[in-house]
């Protein structure tokens, strides 16, 4: 079948959309004004955490530090929904994020001072920013995710940094209900899977069981990080296609395939 236009390329195509509850709706909305039909199926639940006095322990010591780090929206958003009410953020305090949505956030909340990677959106890209290189000294801290990555800690902490970790929300797995994708993969109109986070595919995998992961197997998985294409291929996976970090990249790479394996009639 002949290549189609990438702007038709997603018509009546089915994308399976596993973002939290409350974030997925970007993605959707681009995938309607697109043609194509987003099949909710959230994989994770974000909470905050039940103790939050870590977190004002942070909000009291903030005019100490020298750098904060978010390492996601959700931190941005657990994080600011404590401190805000209880001070105001100090403008010297740099902050440094993880994409133009983290920068965004931080933006309409009031604060300014934003430092984040022009391209890759990830631990490793953080470590590489010139402004934690030199940190012998500085007082750090990162608010993050229960369980979260220590790499970030680890080497800001090797470079000589005083670094403080600060859990401001926690990642529980989801409880959807797996039978109406399999409904639409035995009817043969699931088209494509998006997964964003590691955690997120070990969950999806587990919640479709054994009938959901043979057609898993089969399906186009669109992943934004080539940690979760490399687990992918390791759980069997065969047609992983790792895209661009955010919404715009798994947009653009389906729109991409799409237009070379035809329309759905």
């Amino acid at each position: 079948m002949p290549p189609s236009s990438p702007e038709l390329s997603l018509a009546g195509r089915r994308i399976v959309v596993t973002r939290p509850a409350g974030q997925a709706e970007h993605l959707a909305t681009r995938l309607v004004d697109l043609g194509a039909v987003p099949l909710f199926f959230p994989v994770l639940t974000i909470l905050p955490c039940a103790d939050i006095t870590p977190v004002i322990d942070a909000a009291i010591a903030l005019d100490s530090y020298d750098l904060a780090v978010f390492v996601s929206p959700n931190a941005i958003e657990k994080t600011l929904d404590i401190i805000l009410p209880r001070r105001a953020w100090p403008e010297k305090l740099r902050c440094i994020v993880l994409g133009k949505m983290s920068e965004k956030a931080l933006r309409g909340r009031g604060i300014n001072n934003v430092i984040s990677p022009a391209l890759s959106f990830d631990s490793e890209a953080l470590i590489a920013l010139p402004e934690l290189q030199q940190v012998s000294g500085q007082r750090i801290v990162i608010f993050r995710g229960e369980n979260g990555r220590e790499l970030l800690s680890e080497t800001l902490i090797a470079r000589g940094a005083v670094v403080h970790l600060v859990t401001c929300y926690q990642r529980l797995r989801a409880t959807s209900n797996a039978a109406p994708l399999l409904k639409h993969w035995e009817a043969g109109t699931l088209d494509a899977v998006t997964l964003t986070s590691s955690e997120g595919l070990r969950y999806f995998f587990d919640m479709v069981g054994h009938l959901g992961q043979a057609w898993l197997k089969k399906t186009p998985v669109f992943v934004t990080h080539q940690r979760i294409a490399a687990q992918a291929l390791a759980l069997g996976l065969k047609q992983v296609i790792p895209t661009a970090p955010g919404d715009d990249g798994l947009i653009a790479e389906l729109m991409q395939y799409y237009a070379h394996h035809g329309t759905r009639q």
